[in-house]
Formats: structure tokens, C-alpha cells, sequence
């Protein structure tokens, strides 16, 4: 028989891509406008959990393909170093793309694609849970190819015989059409008032752009 720990040690691991897609439909928001630290900070004491740990993941642009997201990114990041947040980011693969358009032409561009992140998550959060180092696992994603991390623990907590959680937490709105949280987890829904209240004030664009200027 397994028993709920009264402090229950919580690591959050955000897929940022996700989480931005997620957020711009729900709310609007038009740019990774997140502080993950401090969502992580607020669900964790929201549910009355003890938060040990942030890791975070995104792809990144290089700044041949993409000068301005790439800064952006270079920025960003450095700032979740500083805060302790454990930081994984991959290059980002462009391919082109074909889309119809509505009066029956084609359209080709170029669209950056992030490859292994979800799978960078999985083994992250299997190794801890192996190595014992939370009592839950909170995720910030509806990827539903993450549903098999959550059987895995379900499988480690009956083989420790000890207590495990995974939930996940989204965006929520009447506008958003992916309602699913991730199979298999504790769904946590993030209103808009509670992203709002955890937004990143600081401006992560190039210099010459915040002052009206263009880079040559």
C-alpha cells in the first residue's frame, strides 16, 4: 500500500513551443510573452505542491535563418539561466511548405520545424522519476505523444511502490478548440487571469528595433 506524501516535490517541464501555440489561441498573445519561473511558481502553490525544479524546451531559430527570433531567443533564455530554469533548446529545421489558398493557388514558404523536443521531455521525466527525484511531474504541453510517459510512471510508482503524479497544464478559453490535456494526467486548465498574472515584462528585441532603427 502506497501513501500520499505531504509535501509533494514537484519538477515542471514546459515545452515553450506548445505552450506559445496554445496561449496565442486561447488568448490572443501574438509572441512568447511567458515567465516560467513564475507559472511555475503559481500552479505549484495552487495545488499546494513544493516546487524543486523548471525545465523548459523550445527550438531555436539560427540567426541566418531567423535575426530577429534567434536574438529574441538568445535573450530569453539567458534570463530563465538566471532564474534557475534548466534550459534545453534545439536548432530549428526548415523545410518548405505548401498551403491552398482560397482562390485556388498555391503558396510555398518556409516554416521552421522543432524535432525531439517531445522526446527530450519523455526520457527526462522517466530518468527522474527512476532516480526518485519528485513526487510529480507537471507538464506544460498537450503533445498526446507524451500519454506513454504517463503510463511509464504509473509502471515506476507500482515498481518503487511509492506515490507518483503526473498532470498537465494549458491554455483555456472559450476559443480554444483543442480541449485535451495530455492522456492519462491530471489536466490543470490556465485561465487568462492566471497567464496574465505570470507575463514576461522584459523586451528581448534587437536594440535598433526597440529604438525605431533598422539593422542593415
Amino acid at each position: 500500500m502506497t501513501f500520499e506524501p505531504k509535501i509533494k516535490r514537484t519538477v515542471v517541464f514546459i515545452d515553450g513551443q506548445n505552450l506559445y501555440h496554445a496561449a496565442r489561441e486561447a488568448f490572443g498573445h501574438t509572441f512568447p510573452n511567458y515567465d516560467v519561473r513564475a507559472l511555475a511558481e503559481r500552479i505549484c502553490q495552487a495545488q499546494d505542491w513544493q516546487l524543486i525544479g523548471v525545465q523548459f524546451y523550445t527550438g531555436v531559430p539560427d540567426r541566418a535563418d531567423d535575426p530577429f527570433w534567434s536574438h529574441f531567443w538568445a535573450g530569453k533564455l539567458a534570463v530563465m539561466g538566471r532564474q534557475e530554469v534548466i534550459v534545453y533548446s534545439r536548432p530549428l529545421r526548415y523545410r518548405n511548405k505548401r498551403i491552398r489558398l482560397p482562390d485556388g493557388s498555391e503558396h510555398t514558404y518556409l516554416a521552421g520545424e522543432e524535432k525531439g523536443i517531445d522526446v527530450r521531455i519523455a526520457l527526462d521525466v522517466i530518468r527522474m522519476a527512476h532516480r526518485r527525484e519528485f513526487d510529480v511531474a507537471l507538464i506544460l504541453s498537450q503533445d498526446q505523444d507524451l500519454s506513454e510517459v504517463a503510463k511509464e510512471i504509473r509502471t515506476i510508482a507500482t515498481e518503487q511502490e511509492r506515490w507518483l503524479k503526473i498532470a498537465c497544464a494549458f491554455p483555456f478559453s472559450p476559443t480554444t478548440r483543442n480541449r485535451r490535456g495530455i492522456d492519462r494526467t491530471d489536466w490543470i486548465h490556465l485561465t487568462r487571469e492566471f497567464y496574465d498574472s505570470c507575463l514576461d515584462r522584459r523586451d528581448y528585441r534587437p536594440k535598433s528595433i526597440r529604438e525605431g532603427r533598422i539593422e542593415n
